[in-house]
């Protein structure tokens, strides 16, 4: 009996079932993308595959309009390719023309994490901020802050604090029960701060009434409906709703979920050596069959494959060689390690050049730090 997927911002793990969490959470599917989007892998093969009011911002690219793009992240330990997922849309939108904001929930993995503001600004730098650059983030049209600390500019730093602040006015505890079920002051707290992210930059302060998209893996979800609910009813300001849109995990190594920076087994590392990445693939889940004879009769199931995910999400770009390679899997003519070859060999590749990147990255990194 196949057991029900959990999705929360907590936990996700089981099969994923999309078109059921789009029903669940009441999410629209992306159609009829514009022809620039086509070009782009993750739009391109659904792997982002759902939205609220992304119309918006596609009006906003067609008419030239200024939108921005926000996101965050969590400072919890190694950045994976996982990560990577996000980051590639942050680079995609800002070479459309978006101002980027970048949000490190320090003040959240404070409460959350157990470590100190020291530790978690060392790895918001170390492990994401120079893989963000390596990747080719700009820091033109880039706000990368700090909760603990928005902004050198008093008046932008009071209006990101009052703004969460009085959103406390505009939820309910019942609310944030009903989102999160369980719930903590630390949470309460965390998703006050997360909607000023969100919504901050349409203050007069930043950049004014302009279109937000806050692209997320479906997971998050929650933060989104309760952050929405808030800028809806605020009345201080005449707020814009968020748009968001939702993509596909990159699973675990293990199968099924995601890759998760608490298990280090469940995730390639940018910084892992050839060696690591090898002996993790060859670990990795498969939809192989149990013995060859088997596999060659019956064939392999690309669906659940981690390594074909990785393919399809990051390390095959062209489509025809990939509907290729997953024929030959699912009629038994491609063998599972023969594919987990093909993947380990791209992926070194890749993680080779990547590595100088992030080693040339670090003489940016001021300039992404240091601004008002």
């Amino acid at each position: 009996m196949k057991k029900e997927a959990v999705v929360n911002p907590w936990e996700v793990s089981g099969e994923m079932d999309y078109d059921r969490l789009i029903r669940k959470f009441g999410l629209k599917k992306l159609k009829n993308l514009p022809e620039i989007f086509q070009g782009n892998v993750l739009f391109r093969r659904e792997i982002i595959f759902s939205h609220r009011d992304f119309d918006r911002i596609l009006n906003a690219i067609k008419n030239k309009k200024k939108f921005v793009m926000m996101t965050g992240l969590m400072p919890s330990g190694k950045f994976h390719l996982g990560h990577m997922l996000l980051t590639q849309q942050m680079i995609f939108y800002q070479r459309l023309g978006a101002k980027v904001y970048v949000a490190v929930a320090d003040l959240e993995a404070y409460s959350a994490r157990q470590k100190s503001l020291g530790e978690l600004r060392k790895t918001a730098i170390e492990e994401y901020l120079l893989n963000y650059i390596a990747l080719g983030l700009k820091p033109k049209n880039c706000e990368f802050y700090f909760q603990s600390e928005r902004s050198g500019d008093a008046k932008k730093a009071n209006a990101y604090y009052r703004l969460a602040s009085n959103f406390s006015r505009y939820a309910t505890f019942n609310e944030f029960k009903a989102v999160y079920g369980e719930i903590s002051p630390g949470k309460m707290n965390a998703s006050l701060l997360q909607a000023a992210d969100m919504f901050h930059p349409q203050l007069p302060e930043f950049e004014g009434r302009v279109p937000v998209v806050v692209p997320v893996g479906i997971d998050q979800d929650p933060h989104l409906r309760i952050a929405r609910g808030m800028g809806s009813r605020y009345k201080d300001h005449d707020f814009i709703q968020l748009s968001s849109t939702y993509h596909s995990f990159l699973p675990s190594l293990r199968g099924g979920g995601k890759m998760s920076s608490a298990d280090e087994n469940s995730f390639i590392a940018m910084t892992d050596s050839p060696r690591e990445v090898e002996n993790k693939i060859k670990d990795a889940f498969s939809g192989g069959r149990d013995t060859l004879k088997e596999h060659r009769e019956k064939g392999g199931n690309p669906g659940v494959d981690v390594s074909f995910q990785y393919l399809k999400m990051f390390f095959e770009p062209n489509d025809e060689k990939l509907q290729k390679i997953h024929e030959d899997y699912k009629s038994g003519k491609l063998l599972t390690s023969d594919l987990k070859k093909i993947l380990i060999k791209k992926i070194n590749t890749f993680l080779k050049e990547h590595q100088k990147k992030r080693s040339r990255a670090k003489k940016q990194i001021p300039k992404f730090l240091y601004k008002d």
